[in-house]
Formats: C-alpha cells, structure tokens, sequence
C-alpha cells in the first residue's frame, strides 16, 4: 500500500482513459455514461465536476489505495451524482479504492422501494440496500408540525456508520455540495452563534471511520444539471422534503436571492471558508491576542 504522500500524488498526477491531468474528458468511462449527452455543454459540466471532485480528493488526502469506501445513495440528485462521478473516476484507473454504495430505507410511505436495486444492478454498481423503519420512529418521537431533519439525520448516520463497519469500509462518503455547506455556515452563524460549516473530510466521534465529502466544491446548479442530463431515476423524500418552513429552506432562498443579485458570490463565500484569518476575528481561544507585542517603542518613546 503507498504511503499517504505517495498516494496522494499518483492520485493528482494520473492520467488515463480519456482522463488528462487537467481534467479534460473525452469518450468513455464507466457504463453509467454510455448513453449521455453528446453536447460540448455536457462535455464541459462532466469535465467541471470531475475536476472538482479530484481537487477535493486530492486537497483533503481522502484516498488510501486499497481501502474500501461506502457510498451513500438516497435516490436524490446529489447522491446520484457522486456515484456516477466516483464510478467514472474508477473506471479511468483515478480512484484506487473500492466502492460500495447503500441504500438506507427507512420506511417512508410510498417509497419505491424497486427504483434503486433495479437501476444498480442495471448498471453493475455493488450495492447493498438496508432497511430500517426510522421514519416511525421521528414521528412517533417529533410532535406534529415539528422539524424532522435533525433526528432522522441522526438515525440515518448511526446506520450507515454500522453499515460502513460490517462491510470493512474505512470511509462513509455524501454527496454534500457547496450550497449545503454554506446554508450550514449561515445557519450557525445566525441561529447558533457560532463559526463552522460542513467539513470535507472528518473522523467520526468513535474514531474508527472517515466521513467524507467529495463534492463539496460543486455547485447545487450544476449537479441538477448533471442529474437531469443523465436521467437518474429521482426520489423524492418523503419526510423532511415535505416539510416548508425549515430554516434551511429560509437559508437557501437567501442565499439563492444573494447569488441572483451578485452573480458569483457564492464561489466568493466558498473561497472564504478556506482563507481563514484567525488574528481578524475575536475569538481568543483561537487566537493567541495575549501574546501580542509591540516591536518598537513607538515614537514618543
């Protein structure tokens, strides 16, 4: 097995299959993609996705060659996305791991439950599909008309963590993208009175797994349209996608108002987020603002 630093530079510098070291893309690629689009605008999202989907692997050291992820897969357009890009960096010899994706049904009514291991095993994807009725379990606890997100996240979480041991998985991987992470910084900033976002690659509170993010630099935009250009067969939720009102839907529309006021200001927020500057903020824990000193006496000295 290579070395952390070794691997993470065969990740970056590989090129093959269709695959430059820039990130262009040309034909081919895992069976998922033998019926896409032909357009240069196709061509140019799947060029874009992939190669935020490799910055962030490669920025974040998420790849230990030999090691076995599991892939989270809700039937939504990011989940579909994530796979569809992991599998194609695979197939092109540029993701050394193993992947497997799961599927947690957790008993929302109506839930197709024929939707996700019939379009899995069309295309050949290892897959394991769970059942666990969580959604009794968030209505009978929650009062009618109460947030559902936090608790049924909570459950989903601790399944896929026991999932992820059983199979010897060493990461769990979502499909968060940019827009999720910064409705998270704005909704600790103002509802929690604190300064955090989603993390692109973190240890879980047991410390045996990784939890990982690979699409944390796309944008929300793109992976719909990714997801409509690649006719992933989309279901929708049942639980907490019913509910209006949520802060997080608040939190979206505001930032969705800001981007189409000032076109561009969410890539700005984003880059934000990686260009921290701990001594222009107030928090001394973080910063070490006792320990400053003057280096001259200043000129009434």
């Amino acid at each position: 097995m290579l070395e952390a630093d070794d691997a993470k530079t065969a990740f970056g510098r590989a090129t093959t299959d269709g695959v430059s070291d820039d990130g262009e893309v040309s034909a081919g690629g895992h069976p998922l993609f033998r019926d896409v689009p032909s357009t240069v605008g196709f061509k140019k999202l799947r060029k874009r996705l992939l190669r935020e989907m490799r910055e962030t692997i490669d920025r974040f050291a998420m790849v230990r060659p030999g090691t076995r992820w599991l892939v989270a897969i809700s039937g939504g357009k990011d989940s579909y996305a994530l796979l569809a890009l992991l599998h194609d960096l695979k197939w092109r010899g540029l993701l050394p791991v193993d992947l497997l994706a799961c599927n947690l049904d957790q008993g929302q009514p109506n839930f197709p439950k024929h939707v996700l291991p019939e379009w899995l095993s069309a295309h050949g994807i290892a897959h394991r599909i769970e059942y666990r009725d969580t959604y009794s379990i968030v209505t009978d606890t929650l009062p009618q008309g109460a947030t559902y997100c936090s608790l049924c996240s909570r459950l989903r979480r601790g399944n896929l963590y026991r999932i992820a041991r059983e199979e010897g998985c060493e990461a769990l991987v979502l499909g968060h993208h940019r827009d999720d992470c910064l409705e998270t910084f704005f909704m600790n900033l103002l509802h929690g009175g604190r300064l955090s976002a989603m993390p692109a690659k973190l240890v879980n509170d047991e410390g045996d797994l990784f939890v990982l993010r690979p699409l944390i630099q796309s944008a929300e935009s793109d992976l719909e349209r990714f997801a409509t250009a690649m006719r992933f067969p989309i279901i929708p939720c049942d639980l907490c996608g019913s509910q209006d009102g949520l802060q997080r839907n608040l939190t979206k529309q505001m930032l969705d108002d800001i981007e189409a006021r000032y076109p561009g200001r969410k890539s700005v927020m984003m880059r934000a987020l990686s260009n921290v500057r701990p001594g222009h903020l107030v928090d001394p824990a973080l910063f070490d603002f006792s320990g400053l000193s003057l280096t001259s006496e200043g000129p009434n000295a």
